[in-house]
């Protein structure tokens, strides 16, 4: 049946040729009755709609471009502001993160938002990572009575006081929402306090407590907070519910950990190019998070489990041609993420502020100076408890420690109960609850307060109470290192003790200056090199094993076995471009 005539499509003109058949059959519909009163042709519709899309391109383009400009100005600013801490000697952690606050209040500014999955995955991973493979299992669990008590006890506590706090405020606010709260502000950040502590060079049993709590407190609050979410989205709390869930991500993330940590050395061994198997590096631990966030584990404690595993099998089967670049890399890449993320946390506080209404800012800024009060003396109240009833022990059985170390005292108990700065954890995971959570720009304000708020108080104080307290420990690692330095000496000059030609000679005359931080001249003629390359490579490799050896003995810790590695590398280096 015919169609009537204002409903015929409209066939194009002999000077019109066929027209493409891109558009969707609406789009083309739309065409046809637009074009029936002759004010548009097919031909400028074509050119509209194709300019259309052109725009948009160009649009998304400027904007990807503005963004990459934002991010490149706020590194540049971020490296202007850890050059000015280090020149004031205060911590880069505070001057970041004041810095970025004031950022973002600067007229014009634009928000910067990285979605808050990214945030945990991007800047926590590489840093975890990077801090778990030096970590000393030997020294961890020789200190795993305060380690526990900060992982566990010190993190439950603050949550449970954060919650009752906030609660008795917000009587509105559900319990579960609550407990959310006090677990976003419970872990301590560990960049912020080994900015602190490491230039001066603290009692290594102090470090030892604040690297090992800093490796899971993270989990265990991380775990708790993704229990409260999802009691509120539920509706629900129940203890039998969520234990076997919580049972469920630790001993997955134990088991799990070190397997990929396996197949990851599997994997690296057979990449023999420098630049592919540190891209490798970096890609592998972004993988284990993810993968562990889709396993429902925990995240944070299978990368530590992960990154514990690789370092505990990685010398013997990394060569050092590819591990010096590799650490080099690294260092400047965790530099630039922990920069970076401190920045990032003073650019939220203009976003939060400017959603909070009016009305809302001073109740809710009254809340967060309870919360900050809240976990300050918590933290204070446990440690130095636990602190007390230590050195009580100690003047009843003495103190016997496996190694020399830093016996508890009151000033080491001070300096860990305020070396409790917080950081970039607490601030992604306040950004990461639903927009729909009860309480939500509450508790994001919260924690931002505690976060700007530890990191300025504490983190501008610490420093000088480290100094009044004058804490000397002997420098454990510094004797290790002697030791492991004596020994790995004589594993080497060892593997060729009975040969007692020129070339022999002229190894053992080096290698001795070398490993006693002496300088050595040593010219030798290059028709004996080929031998002498022999001879060194393998005194090294007995020197090698030997440090291993002691490792797994527990003769030395981590500390001390990574810097032998490190002279021992810097030889074999040197060996192989002379060979080259």
């Amino acid at each position: 049946m015919a169609r009537p005539l204002h409903l015929k499509e409209r066939q194009p003109s002999p000077s019109e040729p066929n027209k493409p058949r891109y558009l969707s059959s609406f789009r083309r519909s739309h065409v046809f009755v637009r074009s029936l009163d002759g004010s548009l042709s097919f031909s400028e519709i074509e050119i509209r709609f194709s300019d259309a899309i052109r725009c948009r391109k160009v649009h998304h383009l400027q904007r990807v471009m503005a963004e990459l400009e934002q991010l490149l100005g706020l590194f540049v600013a971020a490296l202007f502001l850890a050059a000015a801490a280090r020149r004031v000697g205060a911590p880069y952690p505070v001057f970041l993160a004041l810095g970025g606050g004031l950022l973002a209040f600067l007229p014009g500014a634009r928000p910067f938002n990285i979605p808050p999955e990214v945030v945990l995955a991007l800047f926590v991973a590489p840093v975890l990572l990077d801090a778990a493979y030096d970590a000393s299992l030997r020294d961890l669990r020789e200190n795993w009575a305060p380690v526990a008590g900060l992982v566990i006890f010190a993190v439950g506590l603050t949550t449970a006081a954060v919650a009752l706090v906030v609660h008795l405020l917000v009587p509105a606010m559900p319990w579960a929402a609550a407990i959310a709260a006090g677990a976003i502000v419970a872990p301590p950040d560990a960049v912020a306090a080994t900015a602190v502590l490491r230039p001066m060079r603290p009692p290594h049993r102090i470090m030892t407590v604040l690297e090992g709590e800093s490796l899971l407190n993270d989990a265990s609050a991380l775990i708790i907070y993704r229990l409260a979410v999802t009691a509120v989205a539920s509706s629900g709390f129940s203890i039998g519910a969520v234990a076997p869930t919580f049972l469920f991500a630790v001993a997955g993330s134990v088991v799990v950990g070190p397997l990929l940590g396996s197949l990851l050395m599997r994997v690296m061994e057979r990449v023999q190019h420098i630049p592919t198997a540190t891209i490798l590096s970096f890609l592998s631990v972004l993988g284990v998070w993810l993968l562990a966030e889709r396993l429902r584990l925990s995240a944070v404690l299978t990368v530590v489990c992960c990154a514990i595993w690789v370092a505990r099998t990685a010398p013997e089967r990394t060569p050092a041609r590819m591990r010096i670049p590799t650490y080099a890399v690294w260092d400047t890449v965790v530099f630039a993420l922990n920069i970076l993320a401190f920045i990032f946390i003073g650019l939220q506080l203009r976003p939060i502020w400017e959603r909070l209404a009016a009305g809302d800012r001073t109740r809710y800024l009254a809340v967060a100076g309870a919360v900050l009060v809240t976990v300050i003396v918590v933290r204070f109240a446990w440690h130095m408890s636990f602190n007390a009833v230590v050195r009580w022990r100690h003047r009843r059985v003495g103190f016997n420690p496996p190694r020399p170390m830093l016996r508890p005292t009151v000033g080491s108990g001070l300096v860990i109960s305020w070396a409790g700065m917080r950081g970039i954890v607490s601030v992604a995971a306040a950004l990461a609850l639903p927009s729909a959570f009860p309480y939500r720009d509450l508790i994001v304000l919260t924690a931002f307060s505690v976060v700007l708020g530890t990191l300025v108080i504490q983190g501008l104080t610490l420093k000088p109470l480290l100094r009044a307290l004058n804490l000397q420990d002997n420098d454990p690692v510094g004797q290790e290192v002697i030791a492991a330095r004596e020994r790995a000496l004589s594993a080497g000059l060892g593997s060729f003790a009975h040969d007692s030609s020129p070339v022999c000679e002229s190894v053992r005359i080096e290698l001795s200056g070398y490993l006693a931080n002496r300088q050595t001249n040593s010219d030798t003629d290059t028709t004996m090199n080929s031998e002498r390359n022999r001879i060194y490579r393998g005194a090294l490799r007995a020197a090698r094993q030997e440090i291993i050896t002691m490792r797994a003995n527990e003769e030395i810790g981590d500390d001390a076995f990574h810097q032998i590695e490190e002279e021992l590398d810097r030889l074999d280096i040197g060996v192989a471009s002379e060979r080259a």
